[in-house]
Parts: C-alpha cells; structure tokens; sequence
C-alpha cells in the first residue's frame, strides 16, 4: 500500500496570511510515531510560517509555535485538526 492522501487544503486566512493542511494515510508508522497517519499543518503569516503541526521521521508527532518545539499528543486526525484550528485561533490578531 503507498500513502493515502486525506486532505490536501490551503485556506487563506487574511490578506498576508493562509493556513495549508495535508494528511496522509501511510502503511507503516513514520519513525518517531505509532499511528498511520504522516501530516504537516502550518499557518503562514507575512511569509513566516509561526504555527507548524507535523511529525517529520525521527521527530515524531510535534508542533512549533513561533520558534518553541513541543511534543504533541496524537490521537486522531479529527483532534489534530481542532488542536491546530484552536492553535490559529489564538496566534490570530482579533
């Protein structure tokens, strides 16, 4: 089985500001995780990606906010994308 794209969306945000999601189905774990899924979810502000979501080989299921990287608690690509949305919601200016 090769990868499974999910969801592939890029989502303008502002004018100087879009959020592009893409998740995958993979047939083994990527290295540093336990589920199926590959992801990579980012909200890009002026050209500056300040919010990262991803779980890059050997990195494992993670995230960025502004320059800090934490560890991030998988559990469904349903969560994920909450987690991520309630993230965007907080970095956005009012």
């Amino acid at each position: 089985m090769k990868a499974e794209l999910l969801l592939r969306q890029r989502h303008q945000t502002a004018d100087n500001a879009f959020v592009e999601l893409r998740v995958w189905r993979v047939p083994h774990p990527v290295c540093g995780s336990e589920h199926e899924y590959k992801y990579a979810l980012a909200y890009v502000v002026k050209g500056i990606c300040v919010l990262r979501y991803d779980n890059e080989a050997g990195k494992g299921d993670h995230k960025h906010v502004g320059p800090i990287e934490t560890g991030y608690r998988f559990t469904t690509p349903a969560q994920l994308l909450a987690d991520f949305w309630r993230d965007v919601d907080q970095w956005r200016p009012e």
